[in-house]
Parts: C-alpha cells; sequence; structure tokens
C-alpha cells in the first residue's frame, strides 16, 4: 500500500542527441549510436531489472529518428559512419592516412579516468598515441593495421554501458582478450551492437505499454521555441541581454507549431500511443508557448526552478509562497488552464549530474535518500508534494564509476521501497491529483540552465548564428513557392534541422575548442544544405567559422549547472 502521506518523486530522464548527419547523409559524430551503446541500454535495464521504480524518459524524435537509421544500417551492412564503416572493414590496409589519423583522434575521446585507464590494453594504446601524437603525419606510418584494429575494439567496448557487459559473454570474452582482435572478433562485435541498438526503442516501449515508466517528447528538433516566438523573451530574466541585429525570428509562431505537431505524429509511430507530455528543448518556456502547448492538448510540460522563481517574483499577490520547500514541490497551472507545470530541484538534479560522480554508490544513495527525507517532513502541510528530478539521461555516467551502475540500482531499490516516498511519473500525477494543481498568474521566460536563455542566445557568435537562420528563412519564404513539391518538403525538414538548440548552446569561448568546431561546422553545413536545396548560391559568410571555443568546460561541455554557484 502507498503510504498514507507520500513525498511523490518523478525522475525525468532526458535523452537527446542533435542530427548529426551532414549534408550526404554521412554521420559527422558518433555519438548517437555510441551513447545508445552505453547510456540508453543501461538507463532502461535499470528499470527492466526492478519492477517497483516509476519514471520519465524524454525521447527527443530526432534522436529515436537516428536509432532507427542506425538500426537500419547494421540490418543492411550499409554503413554512413566512419567509425562503423572502419569496424565492418575486411580489410584495414585499405584506409589512407587521414582516415587513420580521424580514427585516432576520435577513439581517445571519452572520460579517460573511468573510460580508458581501468582497462590494461586500451592504456596500451593511449600510451603509444601519445608518443606518435607529437608527429602524427610522420609517425603514424609505423603503426600497424593490428593498433587500428585493436584501437577500434577498444573504443566500442568502452562505449557498452555496465549492464550490456555483466550481460553479454562476447564483451567479456573481447575485454579479456585485451588485444590482437581479428576480424571475426570485429564482425561478432558489429554483429552484436547492432543487436543491441536495433532492440532499444523495442524495450522502451515495452516498458511504457507496461505502464512502468512514460515517455514523453519534445518539439521535433529541439528547437528554443520561446525564442522563434520572440527574442525579447530572453530579456524577461536578464532586461539587459544584447539581442540579434533582426527584430524576430520570422514565423516563428509557425515553425514553433511546426515542430510540436511533427513531434505528436511521429512518437505513436515508434511508442505506440501518443505522448501526453513535452518537455521543451532546454526547459525553456514563456507564457506564449505554454499556451501554444495548450492548444495542441499536451497534458504536461516542465522547466527549472529558476523559471518558477522569477514567475512568483513577478506577481503582485503577497500571499504567494515564499519559502522554496512552500513553492517548489508542487505542480501549476498558467491562469488555471493549459498543461500542469512542474519545476525541477535544481539542486537535487545537479547533485546527481555532477557532484555525485566522486562518491561511491551507496554513501551517494543515502545522501540523497536523507534530502529526499527532509523534503518530506518539510512539506508536512502539503497532501501530495512533488519532487522533479529533470537531467540529462546519457552525458554524466561517463563521470561515474561502471557508468552509475551501483548509484543507479541501488538508488531505485532504495526509493522504490520507502515508506514515505512513492515512485510515479508526470502523467501519473497529473491524472491522480488534479486537486493539488495549483494556478500561478504569470510565467517567466527562461529555461532549466539560470532560468534565462542566456546559453542560447546574448552572445556576440550566438546572436550571428540567430542572424544567419533569420536570414536563411526570409529566402526560404521568398523561395518557396516556386519550387517542387517534393523540394518544399526537404527544405521545410532541413529548416527544422538548423532551428535546433544544440547550435546555439557550443558558440561561445567557455566552450571546448573542438566541439565548438564540430558544431559550428555542422551548423554552416546545414545552412549550406538549405541555400542549395533553395537553389540559390549560400552567402560568403557561411565559409567563415562563427566561434572558436575555449574550454575547458565542466563534463565536456555536454552539461552544465543549472543554477548559479557561490
Amino acid at each position: 500500500m502507498p503510504p498514507a502521506r507520500a513525498l511523490h518523486v518523478i525522475f525525468c530522464w532526458h535523452m537527446h542527441q542533435p542530427d548529426y548527419r551532414n549534408a550526404d547523409g554521412q554521420y559527422a559524430l558518433p555519438w548517437t549510436y555510441l551513447h545508445a551503446c552505453k547510456d540508453y541500454a543501461d538507463m532502461i535495464a535499470h528499470y527492466e531489472e526492478n519492477p517497483l521504480a516509476r519514471g520519465v524518459f524524454n525521447c527527443v524524435p530526432i534522436l529515436v529518428e537516428q536509432i532507427e537509421d542506425y538500426t537500419s544500417q547494421f540490418e543492411s551492412g550499409h554503413f554512413r559512419d566512419p567509425l562503423l564503416i572502419a569496424l565492418a572493414s575486411t580489410d584495414l590496409k585499405t584506409l589512407n592516412n587521414e582516415q587513420r589519423h580521424h580514427l585516432m583522434e576520435q577513439c581517445f575521446r571519452l572520460d579517460p579516468e573511468h573510460m580508458l585507464n581501468p582497462f590494461a590494453g586500451y592504456r596500451r594504446l593511449h600510451e603509444i598515441y601519445t608518443i606518435m601524437h607529437s608527429d602524427p603525419a610522420e609517425l603514424s606510418d609505423y603503426l600497424s593495421i593490428q593498433f587500428l584494429a585493436d584501437l577500434l575494439v577498444w573504443y566500442h567496448l568502452a562505449w557498452t554501458g555496465e549492464t550490456v557487459r555483466r550481460g553479454s559473454p562476447l564483451i567479456q570474452k573481447l575485454m579479456d582478450k585485451g588485444h590482437g582482435f581479428t576480424l571475426a572478433d570485429r564482425q561478432d562485435l558489429l554483429h552484436f551492437l547492432g543487436e543491441l541498438i536495433g532492440g532499444l526503442i523495442p524495450r522502451y516501449r515495452a516498458l511504457a505499454e507496461a505502464g512502468r515508466i512514460e515517455i514523453s517528447t519534445t518539439p521535433y528538433y529541439h528547437p528554443i521555441a520561446p525564442l522563434m516566438l520572440d527574442f525579447a523573451a530572453a530579456r524577461e530574466a536578464v532586461p539587459d541581454a544584447p539581442l540579434p541585429e533582426s527584430p524576430e525570428y520570422p514565423g516563428g509562431v509557425e515553425r514553433a507549431r511546426w515542430h510540436i505537431e511533427r513531434a505528436q505524429a511521429y512518437h505513436p509511430q515508434h511508442f505506440g500511443i501518443a505522448a501526453q507530455g513535452m518537455w521543451p528543448a532546454e526547459g525553456g518556456v514563456s507564457a506564449a508557448f505554454v499556451k501554444m502547448l495548450g492548444e495542441a492538448q499536451v497534458t504536461w510540460t516542465a522547466s527549472g526552478e529558476g523559471v518558477l522563481t522569477h514567475s512568483l517574483l513577478r506577481s503582485d499577490d503577497d500571499s504567494a509562497p515564499r519559502g522554496r520547500a512552500e513553492y517548489l514541490y508542487k505542480a501549476y497551472r498558467l491562469e488555471n488552464q493549459g498543461p500542469a507545470l512542474f519545476f525541477r530541484d535544481d539542486a537535487l538534479s545537479d547533485t546527481i549530474g555532477f557532484d555525485y560522480k566522486t562518491w561511491f554508490g551507496h554513501d551517494a544513495v543515502i545522501d540523497f535518500v536523507h534530502k529526499l527525507e527532509a523534503i518530506w517532513r518539510q512539506t508536512e502541510g502539503q497532501d501530495h508534494p512533488v519532487v522533479s528530478i529533470i537531467l540529462d539521461g546519457e552525458n554524466a555516467w561517463e563521470y561515474y564509476p561502471y557508468n552509475g551502475y551501483y548509484f543507479l540500482s541501488e538508488l531505485y531499490r532504495a526509493l522504490s521501497n520507502h515508506p514515505h516516498i512513492k515512485m510515479c511519473t508526470f502523467s501519473d500525477y497529473v491524472q491522480d491529483h488534479p486537486e493539488a494543481i495549483k494556478s500561478i498568474p504569470d510565467l517567466a521566460a527562461g529555461s532549466w540552465v539560470y532560468g534565462n536563455f542566456s546559453t542560447w542566445i546574448g552572445d556576440g557568435a550566438k546572436n550571428r548564428a540567430w542572424d544567419m537562420l533569420c536570414t536563411a528563412k526570409q529566402d526560404v519564404d521568398q523561395h518557396f513557392a516556386g519550387l517542387t513539391p517534393e523540394l518544399q518538403e526537404e527544405i521545410t525538414e532541413q529548416l527544422g534541422r538548423c532551428e535546433g538548440s544544440d547550435w546555439f548552446w557550443w558558440f561561445g569561448d567557455y566552450n571546448p575548442s573542438d566541439s565548438v568546431r564540430d558544431f559550428d561546422h555542422l551548423f554552416r553545413m546545414n545552412l549550406r544544405k538549405l541555400y542549395n536545396l533553395m537553389q540559390i548560391s549560400p552567402p560568403e559568410t557561411l565559409n567563415e567559422p562563427i566561434s572558436h571555443g575555449g574550454g575547458p568546460a565542466e563534463s565536456g561541455g555536454t552539461m552544465r549547472r543549472t543554477h548559479m554557484e557561490g
């Protein structure tokens, strides 16, 4: 039986990768399938192993699309990812020097402490690479084909999840072997990875159909919709934020609605049922956007704690709750209508995302449960308090020992058996406790990072990128009507890729140079493809980098603490 007064705890794991395909449909970066083999596999396995655990997975449509695309590549044997092409190659001698250099650079892009140093065979390869790195152009001739074969196998072994390793005799055999991997070894590994990736969506769907998890969605290509509706939304939290030269994103309302409707149509094709909830890209909300979600019949949405505090501060109601425990652990509706609004506990979410990676798993679980018990005591005046723990479901685990295996498995056991805690989903809460949802008179525009949009607009490079996108959209509007229906459809999709949030996330000197380089190149390449589809010459500005980066950022820049420290 559930406790008489439960603290409802909702984990929402946000699963997202942008579209890494270039203009020719080749994958410029491998992160989608590597995270699939490691994190997407591990995260669902923990729920499969604990029937009492409940939670939400937010699966961004463009991520699901790429997983399905990789599944098709494995089924056909025709790969469009350089790493998989090399892994599947029957003769690595055919790789030219440029391809070999790319493999050597890519196959050490991971956290060395937890994904390289524990493996003696992989460490040995890195030691050789370190010596060679002083002059790779000259010394690469000394590297044997066996070095490349071992490097390819070890990189993929390092990118398998802990539950995957424990359940696979093949992975255990290859890790025990350690070196001298043969073509047969590589083919066995390739076949195994194909089955693993191909089985992911069915595994998530099975638990969703059984009512054990909820799967939500995001506007299709993960755009910052409130900024598409109005650049001035950035000034609601940062009044002096510099804005792009363009006064607005042309046709932003129609484009935001397109992303919402596209996601809603796509979701049931893969998960069997319609998505009830929608996590907006980066938790980015505004009053206008939440009303748009209500018009689309979205049942719930969510954002960051900073957005809630900014919203309450805008209220003229002197009776509004001021203590954090009084206002944070509730669900809301804007002006008593539209989707239910949930707000993440930034401190708890960041503790998982950034801090517990250096703790023993058991100690971290004890600490986390104690924090939840404190919230349960602090909310004794509320009948149905709810804690929303929302964070990246993929990037944190690279920095945990054993991909977070011991922490997550023990955490779910502890919470699902706790006398005062009830694990649930957002839809569960909305359905079971409609009377507990409070009205909020105003909603300040912002995201889950600092409660504002400074991660995506306001910096010189970010604003230049917005202006380039605005110019491209104006050109689309001018030329669209004169093109064939087939081209119009391609242009609409390509425009969606260009509107994704990730390009703007990475622009800025605080991010690592190699990541900024990669995403800068992909953004400009996507814009060039858009112009090519319109059959007009791309602007010369697309030939010059927008940002160079400078890093290093915490967790490689893939995640960001969502509240100011200090």
